[in-house]
């Protein structure tokens, strides 16, 4: 079992425990022991413990923020140590990056990041994808520390250039709601807008699960103009798959946009359902589930399909 040490700044707590969410499946395998300062018991010795953890581990996991590069403690004594066993060949180095910042600049700039090129998971369009190509890839650092392999210099050493900048995203004007009331128009054209929506969101996340790799594989299919279907397959748990097939509907009864949870569904068969309604200040969706005893979810078009893609690749044994 390898040990993983976490190092994070405290302000990014809540990426720690989404890490934790996604490692689930390695611990439950006893393939992992995690460790952060968390876990130092009351009335203990912090700098002693830290150092001690440290010391025992095998795979250092700094979590790479704004945060992290301007803590003293993460900065100069865990990832300064941490970086000197990596040198000498007793601990491998993986950085996690959370966020757009000057990380390679840093020490950490020779190293091969994740997830995918370095690209923070904040601006991943499904942060769930970034963390699971994050533990794809500890998979496969575990898989050849099992068959026999040390920490390999090369292995994480990639050009500083080959890492994907990102810039953050200007802040927004502030929005005034205003009551109005909406029309047939309104509401057909909002209909449409929220299909486009669930749409780009499911290719763009399809794209990101491709870039993955084994064992996942995923296919996006346009069935029309209106209409589209998705497959991801999950061959760590014996060839799982997931389907779902989504219509748009127009203005009718019992649904502006339909989905079914089967490959290429024809328009008259759903699992569920996306309706438009109103307050007096906006359009918004109904998320409802057939058979289901849960009730429905009011989301914008962005959320409907985030909700939408969780239910969807939950079947493949994806937390999404």
């Amino acid at each position: 079992m390898a040990q993983l040490f976490i190092s994070y700044s405290h302000r990014d707590e809540k990426a720690l425990d989404r890490l934790h969410k996604h490692l689930a499946m390695l611990k439950r395998e006893s393939l992992i022991d995690t460790w952060h300062d968390r876990r130092i018991l009351a009335g203990s010795d912090i700098d002693r413990d830290i150092e001690l953890r440290l010391a025992e581990s095998e795979i250092f996991v700094p979590l790479i923020s704004p945060d992290f590069i301007a803590s003293e403690y993460c900065y100069d004594k865990e990832m300064t140590e941490a970086l000197r066993r990596h040198e000498e060949g007793s601990l491998r180095v993986i950085p996690v990056i959370l966020e757009p910042c000057d990380w390679q600049s840093t020490p950490l700039g020779k190293l091969k990041a994740l997830p995918k090129d370095g690209v923070p998971i904040s601006v991943w369009s499904n942060e769930n994808v970034a963390y699971l190509d994050v533990i794809t890839e500890l998979r496969r650092v575990l898989a050849s520390n099992a068959g026999g392999n040390t920490t390999s210099q090369s292995a994480d050493s990639q050009s500083a250039d080959s890492q994907s900048n990102r810039t953050t995203t200007v802040p927004q004007p502030r929005r005034y709601r205003i009551k109005r009331e909406f029309d047939a128009i309104d509401i057909a054209e909002f209909s449409d807008n929220a299909f486009d929506v669930v749409r780009d969101y499911f290719r763009i996340s399809i794209d990101e699960l491709r870039q993955i790799g084994d064992p996942i594989r995923a296919r996006f299919e346009n069935m029309g103009e209106r209409s589209f279907s998705c497959t991801v397959l999950n061959k760590a748990i014996r060839n799982q798959e997931a389907h779902i097939t989504v219509h748009s509907r127009g203005a009718a009864d019992w649904g502006n946009i339909s989905y079914s949870f089967r490959p290429r569904a024809e328009p008259n068969t759903a699992n569920g359902f996306l309706q438009v309604a109103a307050t007096e200040y906006e359009l918004f969706l109904k998320l409802n589930f057939f058979g289901s005893s849960r009730d429905e979810i009011s989301a914008s078009p962005k959320e409907a399909a985030e909700r939408l893609w969780q239910e969807f690749v939950a079947q493949a044994g994806l937390e999404g």
